[in-house]
């Protein structure tokens, strides 16, 4: 299931001028990395990090009152130590899907036994896991990559209400090297996360993938499925491409939305989110962050907006989109290679144009990013 449109507020929360437009919470026990889905019922899910950076562990949690409190954790990985926080971009990512299922799927680490052999991965495996029925706890976690090894940057994953569960990450195309020969890849399932068809490419386009790059990926309330990624054309054609798919995942269109040429690895991301007036979709580039509005019924994209004010050093957008037509615009500026930094956002009218001033938060902590979501009462809230 896509991420659920927000419930409209009531009249008496549209004119209660006491909303607080934009509030911030941290990361539930400590953690780094937050990902957040809503689903139907406007039941919060959150993922996020703990422990060793390069050796660390995943945990979920949820909430029914927009993050003012949350449900005891209860951990996805099921071999300690298996999932990675370092660099940023290659943290795990959380979609809900039909009937409410979790799913989360994170860039595994090579030193953990493989189940079946006792003996190391030795490549990095695309881990999937799931929440069980009773959603009391997850399921052991599987590697979905049956071919396409050589993950460097981050994976992504989405889910509709159809059953339908796409991972996504990129790679070299078996027996090459180099960025320009990496693909986009997805394993589908068409059984709620049960079993997983091997790994195709998304598209048939020689874009490259930037190598240390992150991506996102998310499923619409009309079950078209987005991946956006940043590509490595000719090493220094580093663009924003946008994948869509209108027949589930069957076949998938790419729209380059964002032009960089830069002859090096940016470790960038992306983000993609639903809002009453479309998909929104958020990524950086020469510094900055900017997001855009795709049509649903038409996959085109509103022209960039950009973050106001002086560009430099914005990284890891996070968009979401309220009821009442406006969007907010989050980023990490200051963060650094095992240094944290500070969140910064801005709210935009319907029009695309800044809402009040700009605002700004220190306490990013190392290795983290930050999340956003809106909330029912008409108002956003930062997750960090």
């Amino acid at each position: 299931m896509a991420l659920a449109l927000i419930v409209s507020p009531t009249r008496a929360a549209k004119r209660n001028e006491a909303v607080q437009p934009v509030s911030m919470i941290r990361v539930p026990n400590g953690g780094i990395q937050p990902q957040t889905a809503i689903d139907d019922k406007g039941v919060l899910h959150m993922l996020y990090f703990s422990g060793d950076a390069a050796h660390g562990d995943l945990y979920y949690v949820r909430s029914g009152d927009s993050g003012a409190t949350f449900s005891v954790p209860i951990k996805v990985n099921s071999h300690p130590g298996s999932a990675i926080a370092t660099g940023n971009i290659r943290g795990a990512h959380v979609a809900v899907g039909r009937h409410g299922r979790v799913y989360v799927a994170w860039n595994g680490t090579y030193e953990l036994d493989r189940p079946e052999t006792g003996k190391p991965w030795m490549k990095h495996p695309m881990l999937f896991g799931r929440l069980n029925n009773a959603g009391t706890e997850f399921e052991p976690e599987r590697n979905l990559i049956r071919a396409a090894y050589g993950l460097d940057g981050g994976g992504a994953i989405a889910a509709d209400n159809a059953g339908d569960v796409y991972v996504f990450w990129h790679a070299p195309a078996p027996g090459t090297e180099g960025e320009g020969n990496r693909r986009i890849w997805v394993a589908r399932s068409t059984d709620d996360g049960e079993t997983f068809a091997a790994e195709k490419p998304a598209s048939d386009q020689p874009t490259g993938a930037c190598g240390c790059c992150g991506m996102s990926a998310f499923a619409d309330s009309r079950n078209n499925v987005y991946a956006l990624y940043r590509s490595a054309t000719e090493i220094v054609h580093r663009d924003i491409y946008l994948l869509r798919s209108t027949d589930r995942g069957e076949t998938f269109r790419g729209t380059d939305i964002s032009e960089w040429n830069i002859g090096a690895c940016t470790m960038s991301m992306e983000n993609l989110s639903e809002s009453p007036a479309g998909i929104l979709a958020a990524w950086e580039t020469m510094g900055n962050v900017y997001y855009g509005l795709v049509n649903p019924s038409t996959g085109r994209m509103s022209a960039p907006i950009a973050a106001p004010g002086e560009a430099k050093g914005r990284k890891y957008p996070s968009v979401a989109g309220n009821s009442r037509g406006e969007t907010l615009l989050a980023w990490a500026e200051g963060t650094k290679w095992g240094k944290g930094g500070s969140v910064a956002w801005q709210v935009f009218d319907k029009n695309g144009e800044p809402e009040g001033a700009a605002g700004r938060a220190d306490g990013v902590p190392p290795w983290s990013l930050v999340a956003a979501f809106a909330r029912p009462d008409g108002g956003f809230t930062l997750v960090y």
